[in-house]
């Protein structure tokens, strides 16, 4: 199996990409890697790789680089030598089996789209997320924002979709589906949102219902579905209610007494482990669902740890033939009428 490295994506490059891609290869004997970037960065980066590790590991060069603010339709078009871009024609060409980038995310979606394009049946590809929880276990978010608005059919994409996901690549069986609302009963809602109520509960999918946004991490669900603009807001609210806990934690434990500060101590290693429950990088990167080929991204902030992780999802997703158990679902006859 071959997976294609956006050597050259995301805030930490090329280290953390082609770190990451050296750890995969340790842990898998049966990879191949391509990282796509600058040779001369990703030299100086792979010096003092073990032999057997460097030798599964093919650099194709690409001297341009998509930044994180850039417009993705221009960028496309423009710097058509960008790591991003060579990355999907390598796919697109048969020499990957899939990429994985924690590059410009606008970028990334609209040069998989124009490169593989929408899985037959599809509608509208969506971004999912894997949620942190303190069970270990994760949920899958989605969307997140490839579209910030979604009909009740897009809705019903979605579920389907992210079931997949969580059953082929995630290995949990049977998992939950819940549709995110303001409440738990079926007439609550928008109009979209009580269509998608009564399309879901003929779905091949085990819906569970809706849940509002405190049963996130309530252990109800394993997929949970929105349009991009709530998925989105709930993501962000998130990331930032995390910073804000350590922030105001840290001031806290420096002003504290010396008792509170020994009750910290001894119990550094619970809030260790937990942290690593909580930890987005133990999930590495997410498909674009919906999309005909496998991409995986990564979050932009992703360290080698989490890039190794998303080699590894990414080989996940191409041995599980989730693209074609999706067009199984979806494809002609596979949704009812909205």
């Amino acid at each position: 199996m071959r997976i294609a490295v956006d050597a050259m994506g995301g805030d930490h490059q090329p280290a953390a990409p082609v770190r990451g891609a050296l750890e995969a290869l340790a842990e898998r004997p049966d990879l191949q890697v391509l990282l796509v970037g600058q040779p001369e960065a990703i030299a100086t980066e792979m010096a003092g790789a073990a032999a057997a590790v460097a030798e599964r590991c093919l650099v194709i060069p690409a001297a341009e680089v998509i930044g994180p603010g850039e417009a993705p339709t221009a960028a496309l078009r423009e710097k058509r030598n960008s790591s991003i871009v060579v990355g999907l024609e390598l796919c697109k060409s048969g020499r990957a089996d899939g990429l994985v980038s924690a590059g410009n995310t606008g970028a990334l979606m609209a040069g998989a789209l124009l490169t593989y394009g929408r899985i037959a049946g599809v509608l509208r590809p969506a971004m999912p997320v894997v949620l942190p929880t303190v069970d270990g276990r994760g949920l899958v978010l989605l969307d997140i924002g490839a579209h910030v608005d979604a009909d009740a059919r897009n809705l019903y994409d979605y579920a389907v979709m992210g079931s997949l996901y969580t059953e082929t690549s995630r290995g949990i069986e049977r998992p939950r589906v819940a549709l995110l609302n303001v409440g738990t009963e079926e007439r609550k809602g928008t109009a979209v949102s009580r269509e998608a109520f009564g399309l879901l509960q003929s779905a091949p999918v085990h819906f569970v219902g809706n849940i509002e946004g405190r049963d996130l991490f309530a252990n109800v669900a394993d997929v949970v579905v929105t349009d991009g603009f709530v998925g989105n807001v709930v993501v962000k609210t998130l990331e930032g209610f995390g910073i804000g806990i350590s922030q105001v934690m840290g001031r806290e434990l420096r002003h504290s007494g010396l008792l509170t500060l020994v009750g910290a101590a001894l119990a550094a290693r619970t809030l260790r482990r937990l942290r690593r429950r909580m930890d987005y990088s133990e999930y590495g990167g997410v498909p674009f669902l919906g999309v005909g080929g496998v991409c995986i991204k990564c979050h932009g902030s992703s360290g080698a740890r989490a890039m190794k992780n998303g080699v590894h999802a990414a080989a996940r997703v191409v041995g599980s033939g989730l693209i074609a158990s999706i067009a199984g679902r979806l494809g002609e006859g596979g949704r009812p009428d909205a």
